[in-house]
């Protein structure tokens, strides 16, 4: 049984991972930082706080954190004013599995990041409850984010579908109890662990289906 779907916002329903690497590179670059090959990847799933943290001092930039925060945000809110990269049918699909279930949103995203998104793709009315990782102890691989969307809607973690992207998406869903569906960023493939924690593996968010995930409510009942 199945009572809700989750889903991740970045990389998912929108394609800004992208837009994110591109405009934090750019930020570091610009501040006196050095952008390592894997920095993307660790900073996909983490809480704006701790992606500042990690800005300011793994990486060397001449800002305090709460600059970094700031500044980038807000550089980021710009991108999104001019255009939100939708991705391909996630629109469709998202309206389509919330006429069978409440709907969560779990994201990194800064809440000022999540309403330009889902108000730019009219996906707002879709979901009950919205959470940012702002306002959870602590971000993606940790599982906070999940188990608060998933009181708010008034469900069992255990009995909901997550709906992911990344690898520390999917540790922090599986962590949560959450049966999760893997949909990988062709340029941001899934880490061999993370990949094993997921029940389902897309190639694209346009094959999530409501058997898909009716498939996943059979399977934990067995």
């Amino acid at each position: 049984m199945v009572d809700a779907v989750l889903f991740d916002l970045d990389g998912v329903i929108v394609d800004s991972e992208p837009v994110w690497e591109e405009v934090r590179g750019a930020y570091v670059a610009e501040h006196g930082g050095v952008w390592q090959p894997d920095t993307q990847r660790r900073l996909m799933g983490m809480s704006t706080a701790e992606w500042a943290e990690y800005l300011s001092g793994e990486l060397g930039v001449d800002r305090s954190a709460e600059q970094v925060a700031t500044e980038v945000v807000t550089e980021m809110a710009r991108r999104y004013a001019q255009h939100v990269p939708l991705i391909d049918g996630a629109d469709a699909v998202v309206r389509r599995i919330a006429a069978r279930w409440p709907l969560g949103l779990a994201s990194s995203s800064p809440t000022r990041l999540i309403a330009a998104a889902l108000d730019a793709t009219g996906l707002a009315g879709a979901f009950g409850a919205t959470l940012s990782t702002e306002e959870t102890a602590r971000g993606k691989p940790a599982p906070d984010v999940w188990l608060a969307v998933a009181q708010r809607l008034g469900v069992d973690p255990a009995r909901c579908v997550a709906v992911e992207d990344s690898s520390n998406g999917v540790r922090s869903a599986a962590a949560a109890g959450c049966r999760v569906v893997a949909v990988p960023h062709g340029s941001y493939p899934l880490d061999p662990d993370a990949e094993a924690l997921a029940a389902v593996l897309l190639p694209s968010i346009g094959a999530l289906t409501p058997e898909v995930v009716e498939s996943l409510g059979r399977r934990s009942a067995e």
